[in-house]
């Protein structure tokens, strides 16, 4: 649906002929799909920072809290955050793979900042982490050889910035990649098998167990996966291909 509202309003757009006509016109769409952007990013770290610390759940498994504003704590809007620059970083340095000219040196000038950004936040959530939410690194203390996992994230996060200044934006953007991969599967580790903590008493945890769906809706989403995986990865393949190499712009380019 977002799509189509954007080519829609993409073919009045090109009705605009001159620059000073368009002007107002991307200015309107710049600064809506930049807060639109910037919000979806900030909100799902913030999600995750509550998921990862807790939430007021009580018996029945009833949410018990202040409402919306409860979850705006400091250490998910910290999170948040992360996941802002994180994402900055990973999409400015695809923007590098497919830009050039004044659009490319401001995008490496992007990159760098939220990059420097990333790991300073990163850094001040790992420590809060380690230090106020305990309960989050007692698997790996359980079971040492998961250690494996975080340290590969500190490795992939470490040679994004060793390749940005090299100039290598291609295998930044892979280890990008393999960076948000990791992170979250260190996300799994520490709350497996609970899908979300409850902050009054353990035993009112949400887990993969009295969360679940009875077996036959189990296995009708199965199908729906089965079926429909091969479909997103074919389309995402299609996708890529058909847009491979630099974008060229023009005047009317928006």
């Amino acid at each position: 649906m977002l799509f189509l509202v954007t080519l829609i309003f993409r073919a009045i757009a090109i009705e605009f002929r001159s620059k000073e006509e368009m002007s107002w016109w991307k200015k309107m769409w710049d600064v809506t799909y930049s807060v639109s952007s910037i919000s979806v990013a900030v909100l799902l770290g913030v999600v995750l920072g509550n998921i990862l610390q807790g939430i007021s759940i009580e018996e029945n498994y009833h949410y018990v809290g202040d409402g919306f504003f409860d979850f705006l704590n400091p250490y998910s809007i910290l999170v948040g955050l992360v996941t802002l620059c994180l994402f900055m970083t990973h999409g400015g340095l695809y923007l590098l793979l497919k830009t050039d000219g004044k659009i490319y040196s401001k995008f490496e000038i992007l990159v760098k900042k939220s990059l420097i950004a990333f790991i300073v936040l990163f850094s001040m959530t790992t420590v809060y982490t380690l230090i106020y939410i305990p309960h989050l690194s007692d698997k790996f203390k359980q079971t040492p050889a998961l250690f494996i996992v975080p340290v590969l994230a500190f490795l992939a996060i470490a040679n994004i910035p060793r390749h940005v200044t090299l100039k290598k934006y291609l295998s930044a953007f892979i280890f990008s990649s393999i960076t948000i991969s990791l992170l979250l599967i260190i996300v799994a580790i520490e709350l497996y098998p609970t899908l979300l903590i409850s902050t009054i008493d353990p035993k009112f945890n949400i887990d993969i167990y009295n969360a679940a769906s009875s077996d036959k809706s189990l296995g009708i989403m199965l199908l729906f996966v089965v079926i429909g995986a091969p479909l997103v990865a074919g389309y995402t393949i299609f996708v890529y291909k058909t847009f491979k190499g630099k974008v060229k712009l023009d005047e009317f380019s928006y």
